[in-house]
């Protein structure tokens, strides 16, 4: 059975209503992407919120850290496995795939990140990102003191902690609107071996 076929259960305005800027950044898209992430289209409803949300986005996801960009795509599915959130999970669990080349790790990380094979490090940022996300209220200095022993700095501790509250407000907005992941993720970065 396919998932419904809708954005987002409000609607999205047609794209060529929209304002030159966010035109121009959907263009972007489909030029780099072949598409329109579901989750910028579901935003446009509010147009100074979708800028808010693709500044605070790129701030997080793509600007220098030192985590990598494959370990807050980590980060993302793992939040979104906690709050059982279908579009992140769809699509970050695809980035999950397309960044490190393993097509089982993004499903291991849907389904329970302690099945996988992590370093320490990841282990560790991991089982932080899971308590924040179900149990913020227990997080003490030694869930820090932990994370600083696998070398992660103020700085780093500071961007996970950012990471992981980014993706509970994207999952609860996702699941608030209904929010429904692009098709084309389902089958993205999915060798043939695994795809059938």
């Amino acid at each position: 059975m396919p998932q419904p076929d809708y954005i987002s259960a409000l609607g999205v305005p047609d794209a060529s209503t929209m304002d030159e800027d966010i035109r121009v950044v959907f263009q972007k898209c489909v030029d780099k992407l072949g598409m329109i992430p579901n989750v910028l289209s579901a935003y446009s409803l509010r147009p100074n919120k979708l800028r808010s949300f693709m500044a605070m986005y790129n701030e997080l996801m793509l600007a220098p850290s030192g985590l990598s960009k494959l370990e807050r795509e980590m980060i993302a599915v793992v939040v979104s496995s906690a709050n059982h959130c279908y579009y992140c999970l769809v699509a970050h669990g695809q980035a999950v795939r397309q960044l490190s080349g393993d097509p089982e790790l993004g499903e291991m990380l849907v389904m329970n990140y302690r099945v996988a094979k992590l370093d320490s490090r990841q282990r560790a940022m991991l089982d932080f990102a899971w308590k924040l996300t179900t149990t913020p209220h227990l997080v003490i200095d030694e869930d820090r003191d932990l994370l600083r022993s696998v070398g992660l700095s103020p700085e780093d501790i500071f961007d996970l902690a950012d990471t992981i509250g980014f993706f509970n407000l994207s999952n609860r907005m996702a699941i608030g609107i209904d929010m429904m992941p692009n098709r084309e993720y389902h089958g993205m970065n999915r060798p043939e071996r695994f795809a059938g």
